[in-house]
């Protein structure tokens, strides 16, 4: 083994500080809520109040992350109606997904949380379901103690650009590629 460890501090200079951000989680591998859920715990233990919005999931799944955050006083909202693929009305979905972003934006709008977690609002945003320039717009009007997390796949360029830090998951290997089921405890 050739590399050594780090002996230089490697934080630059002059750093600023913010009062909020907003993370981008995107890209096709395995991670993207759960980071943002990872980033919630943190936010709990520090005193934040948190809210999650999800725009793919339904009301009616149980996922574990959603029963802790509830526990620990989390506002969380599943708003979605499951996969499109599932669906037999995606006009309904169309009206659905608006009424969702509405309650997003009024949710970031109020100032009650210091930190907002829109789970899988990209997919909305590629799909033109939602409208990528009033998303941005409200990320940008949104009070200044407030971060957002925002995760899905395939994140608009523009939303890119306005996130003050972006994770793009990579898929190198997956169960589900070997035909292995998500799996709950680890996938949901």
């Amino acid at each position: 083994m050739t590399d050594l460890p780090p002996t230089d501090d490697p934080r630059r200079d002059g750093l600023a500080t913010t009062d909020s951000l907003v993370l981008v989680n995107t890209g096709d591998g395995k991670g993207k809520s759960t980071a943002a859920f990872g980033t919630m715990l943190r936010a709990l233990a520090q005193g934040w109040s948190v809210a999650v919005l999800q725009f793919i999931k339904a009301g009616d799944w149980k996922v574990g992350e959603e029963a802790l955050g509830r526990k620990l006083g989390v506002h969380w909202r599943a708003l979605g109606t499951g996969f499109t693929w599932d669906s037999d009305d995606l006009d309904h979905d169309r009206r659905i997904a608006a009424e969702a972003w509405a309650e997003a934006r009024a949710v970031i709008g109020s100032g009650d949380h210091r930190l907002v977690i829109l789970d899988e609002l990209t997919y909305l945003l590629t799909w033109g379901w939602v409208d990528v320039a009033e998303v941005i717009a409200v990320l940008a009007d949104r009070p200044s103690h407030t971060s957002v997390i925002i995760t899905g796949r395939d994140a608009p360029d523009a939303l890119i650009e306005v996130a003050d830090t972006v994770t793009e998951m990579r898929n190198v290997k997956h169960a589900y590629d070997r035909g292995i089921a998500a799996k709950k405890g680890l996938d949901y």
